[in-house]
Order: C-alpha cells, then structure tokens, then sequence
C-alpha cells in the first residue's frame, strides 16, 4: 500500500472514506466472484487477469512474472495504490 499525500492535497477533492484494505490481507475468488470486502475499483483490475488465470492461462507479457501463473497488480486509484499478488491455489 501506498499514500502519496502530496497529490493528494494538490489535486484532490477531500473525501472522508477512501478504502479499507489492510497489509497482508488475502482475498480467495471462487468462480470469479469478487470477494467479500474487496474494492469495486480494485476487483475491475483484477478482474482480467483473474479470469485468465482461472481458465489456466498465465505468461503475462512474455514471462514478466517468474510464476507465469501469477500477476503482481494495483488498483487505479493513484493517490493510495493497493498492489495485490494475484496466483493459482491449487
């Protein structure tokens, strides 16, 4: 997890409730449900490649992971990114 409070005072609107994902919280997907109590806007990143790798898929971009069924992904929020480790369990 990340916090840039410097963008965040320049450029964005105060809001009182941003996100509530903790460090080293871990989420299981079952049919490519979003889990309980994960973001909305994290879920749509994850998403894709969720589904890729649910149906056996992987190698993302040519080998980028040392797991090529694994991908290491953020949400879009870029004032406090959230990065997830996204891989198979079997």
């Amino acid at each position: 997890m990340a916090c840039y409070r410097d963008l965040m005072e320049q450029y964005e609107n105060p809001i009182e409730h941003t996100c509530d994902m903790q460090v080293g919280q871990t989420f299981e997907v079952i049919d490519c449900h979003k889990p309980a109590g994960m973001c909305d806007s994290a879920w749509e990143t994850l998403l894709p490649f969720v589904t890729e790798l649910a149906q056996g898929g992987g190698n993302f971009y040519d080998g980028w992971m040392r797991n090529p069924h694994s991908a290491m992904l953020s949400c879009n929020d870029g004032f406090r990114p959230v990065s997830f480790l996204v891989e198979v369990v079997e």
